[in-house]
């Protein structure tokens, strides 16, 4: 997870552009990841754990007939956390994981299913994930999932500038 964290922090550090994170089963473990690297404060911006589903409509600007509909476990769900994200923290990226990290199945939805999304300039994008193994590694592996879908994001996108990027930290502009 460490080196993935890295790499994003970095990329972001050169780009001159923001991050923020909504989390749902990871509850605090993909902020906590980025965090922990030297030079975080320069592009994450915060974030939110919505772990209950009630909090992804109030915080998070999930709308209430798509969490009605589908469940929080979902990919268009997944899309409007990291969308939410994005504008509600004024990130030039969101990034957003729910799912299920078990022991037990929810509301049908199987352990291990996991929705990460990352929302940037120029669009929403959704990674579908099934995970093996425990709570630990299921949502260790969503933290790492989620952190290689923005890279590759990133790395199809051109660089922003802060009108595009919702106002992202300081306004940069890209290089």
């Amino acid at each position: 997870m460490g080196r993935a964290a890295a790499g994003v922090v970095h990329r972001l550090t050169e780009r001159r552009e923001t991050l923020a994170t909504v989390e749902s089963l990871t509850g605090g473990l993909l902020a906590a990841t980025i965090v922990e690297i030297a030079g975080a404060s320069v592009v994450y911006r915060g974030g939110l754990v919505v772990y209950a589903t009630e909090l992804k409509e109030s915080l998070a600007g999930v709308p209430k007939h798509l969490l009605a509909e589908r469940g929080p476990v979902d990919a268009d769900v997944a899309a409007a956390l990291a969308e939410g994200g994005r504008q509600r923290c004024g990130a030039d990226w969101g990034l957003a994981t729910t799912g299920v990290a078990g022991p037990e199945p929810q509301d049908g939805k199987p352990v291990g299913l996991v929705f990460v999304a990352v929302a940037g300039p120029d669009g929403t994008e959704v990674r579908e994930l099934h995970l093996d193994g425990g709570r630990d590694q299921i949502r260790g592996a969503s933290v790492t999932e989620a952190l290689r879908l923005l890279t590759e994001h990133a790395q199809r996108s051109g660089g922003v500038t802060a009108a595009a990027g919702g106002g992202g930290r300081g306004g940069y502009a890209a290089e």
